[in-house]
């Protein structure tokens, strides 16, 4: 479960706050994806960024009730220097999860071959990408926190992805952002619209769409 109480939060830019959370008070119920929409720009990253813990709200409080992922698929924190089963390891040993059996579903999801033991340095943003993935999905959290969550690699790996983050939220709830609606259809139950600060929860998934849709001004995929 996630709660957001009164929850602000603007930046400042050379023409003026932007503000990306205006009090948003809002219930994500445990076990429920959501997606969560809104134009470029909406702060749709920064909400995430907030529910997440590596941004802090201006003010308000964030209630995370169970265990919470980091951005699925989010690279940036590999040490560059150290291979990905070395980093993989050192994910296994801060969330406390079997070493042996994170190392082995990661080394095979992630089709990463020799590249597998070797620095991460020497890696495409592709192969770090999947890297990320692999040990994110690797890891059983309440909730997982996603962003575009199948847009790396090729159709075959793409598909496996949507197949394996499906199985998960067999047993786990998340907060999805994703510009294809095909995807949220497939993935989300409810949906959440992030419009001038203001978040909207709407228990019927089209609803939001709906909403989502009228703000682009326009019916179809964006």
């Amino acid at each position: 479960m996630i709660r957001l109480e009164n929850v602000s939060k603007s930046f400042a830019t050379p023409r003026g706050p932007k503000v990306v959370a205006d009090n948003i008070n809002a219930t994500f119920p445990s076990g429920v994806s959501v997606a969560l929409l809104g134009r470029n720009g909406a702060g749709k990253s920064t909400l995430m960024g907030m529910i997440g813990g590596s941004l802090k709200p201006d003010s308000g409080n964030i209630d995370i009730r169970g265990s919470i992922s980091w951005p699925v698929g989010f690279a940036g924190s590999f040490h560059r220097d150290l291979t990905g089963a070395q980093n993989t390891r050192f994910v296994a040993r801060v969330y406390g999860v079997d070493t042996d059996e994170l190392l082995e579903f990661t080394e095979e999801f992630a089709e990463l071959g020799a590249h597998f033991h070797l620095p991460v340095r020497h890696y495409s943003s592709g192969m770090k990408s999947r890297l990320a993935f692999g040990i994110s999905i690797g890891i059983p959290f309440d909730t997982y926190l996603v962003d575009e969550v199948t847009s790396v690699g090729d159709a075959i790996f793409k598909r496996k992805s949507r197949i394996i983050f499906k199985d998960r939220l067999k047993q786990s709830g998340a907060v999805v952002v994703t510009h294809q609606m095909g995807q949220v259809r497939k993935l989300c139950d409810t949906g959440a619209v992030l419009e001038n600060g203001q978040l909207f929860y709407y228990e019927d998934l089209e609803e939001a769409i709906a909403h989502h849709h009228e703000l682009m001004g326009s019916d179809e995929e964006d």
